[in-house]
């Protein structure tokens, strides 16, 4: 019995909270809105503390949301089958043979050759290769990957801090650059599509994101560059050639990449092939296992599909219909209404912060999927631009760099060993409010004739 003390603890620590907060939210709400708050505060604490596995902390929704009148069954499991979670399906797919292949070895080495090989050079390539990755891989993945790499680039022990965080933070930066870089990402398209309004497709989001993740990786290698020495540093480089195998991916990305700009509606010269994007997506995951490509093999390399990932997403869009379904999203905007007599930038620099600085203590997953129905309630209610801080508040849960709890690669950096909590913290907080500074004068000054 003792070997589940620990897990029992947590549990219960889970299950305080989720009444603690279903008490104070009756007072406000009514049962089966303070119930849903209940139920997420209980569902936030266990993914947090791990207390049972995240999979079964996500599908619990399935169980939870009917048993309290909150959604019924079919409701509720329809969120698991999602278009976008086949949209990551596909992408991920795609990691896995890259990773299979040790293509992105030969493209870390690529990117890492391309600049001096300096404290200050390291600190750039590393952060840059590390973002650049992050767009395509899973940031832990990429990570993961790049971590081993730089910490025996040199022995100097505050050196190595500064490649840990540079690798951590480029992750983050960069995982904003494509659709499918990031959970929030993903949660935003799902939400947009559930809604009804016209999802931004593959390439304009690129296009709208790379002048913001371009500065973040400049700060973000600037400031861990201060007060560095100038001295060369010696690092192994093995000139491998391309073999058969990841030639074949390329083929398949490089097909991939030419679909999806033909696909992006470039108005008013083309309206775009209309295709579904997680349907390409997914067909050139499922293409890697056909002749005459043949990469990945279906018994062994299906296992590495992050189910529990694709359940994640399910529980995210089943909290963010809850929201909706039982009338919480507009309660809890009707709240905060009274904000929107704030000028726009004001209150686009509100949301920034409210969402950067909760996502350094909990899941950047489940606070997108509570927070942008109720953002889009208030959109809805006061006039203002949904989808531009809707992408706001989804690129600001990303942007999370003081606490090693806030994302994955935060979390890996302080696993290695060369990172504290206080280094973290005295950059973390910094990158913090310049990461919202620049979202939102892009979000004002770019952005918003864009998606006007």
């Amino acid at each position: 019995m003792n070997i589940y003390k620990e897990e029992f603890k947590k549990i219960g620590f889970g299950l305080l909270i989720g009444l603690v907060v279903f008490a104070l939210s009756f007072s406000v709400f009514n049962l089966v809105q303070a119930s849903l708050l209940g139920i997420i505060a209980f569902l936030v604490t266990l993914w947090t503390n791990e207390g049972l596995p995240l999979a079964v902390v996500s599908l619990l929704p399935i169980v939870l949301f009917p048993a309290f009148d909150i959604l019924n069954t079919k409701a509720t499991a329809v969120n698991y089958a999602h278009p976008i979670i086949y949209l990551f399906m596909g992408g991920f797919m795609l990691a896995i043979a890259v990773e299979k292949s040790n293509l992105h070895t030969f493209i870390a080495d690529k990117m890492l050759g391309l600049f001096p090989n300096t404290p200050r050079g390291m600190i750039f390539s590393l952060a840059i290769t590390s973002g650049l990755l992050s767009s395509i891989l899973s940031n832990t993945t990429t990570t993961l990957l790049l971590m081993s790499i730089a910490l025996f680039i040199t022995s100097d022990v505050k050196l190595k801090m500064r490649f840990a965080l540079a690798i951590a933070y480029g992750a983050s930066v960069g995982g904003i650059l494509t659709p499918i870089g990031t959970p929030p990402n993903l949660i935003l398209l799902g939400i947009m599509h559930d809604k009804g309004m016209e999802t931004i497709p593959f390439f304009q989001w690129m296009w709208m994101v790379a002048p913001l993740a371009l500065i973040m990786f400049v700060v973000v290698s600037l400031l861990l560059s201060l007060g560095v020495p100038n001295t060369p540093i010696h690092r192994d480089s093995k000139k491998v050639p391309l073999n058969t195998t990841q030639k074949k991916i390329l083929y398949i990305m490089g097909g991939l990449i030419t679909l999806l700009l033909l696909n992006a509606p470039m108005k008013p010269f083309w309206g775009g092939l209309g295709l579904s994007e997680a349907g390409i997506l997914l067909s050139a995951g499922l293409l890697l296992f056909m002749p005459p490509f043949s990469v990945l093999e279906w018994d062994e390399d299906s296992k590495k599909i992050p189910y529990k990932i694709m359940f994640l997403f399910g529980a995210g869009f089943s909290i963010a219909k809850a929201f909706s379904g039982t009338g919480l999203a507009d309660e809890v905007a009707s709240y905060l209404i009274v904000m929107t007599q704030l000028s726009p930038i004001i209150l686009l620099f509100s949301v920034a912060m409210l969402i950067t600085f909760t996502t350094e203590i909990t899941s950047n997953t489940a606070l997108i999927s509570i927070m942008l129905p109720v953002i889009y309630s208030v959109a809805e209610q006061t006039g203002i631009n949904a989808t531009l801080f809707m992408m706001v508040a989804t690129l600001c849960a990303s942007y999370a760099f003081m606490l090693p709890i806030a994302t994955p690669p935060n979390a890996i950096a302080m696993s290695s060993g060369a990172v504290n909590v206080k280094d973290m913290i005295r950059y973390g907080i910094l990158l913090n409010f310049i990461g919202i500074f620049c979202i939102v004068m892009i979000a004002e000054f770019f952005w918003k004739g864009i998606l006007s």
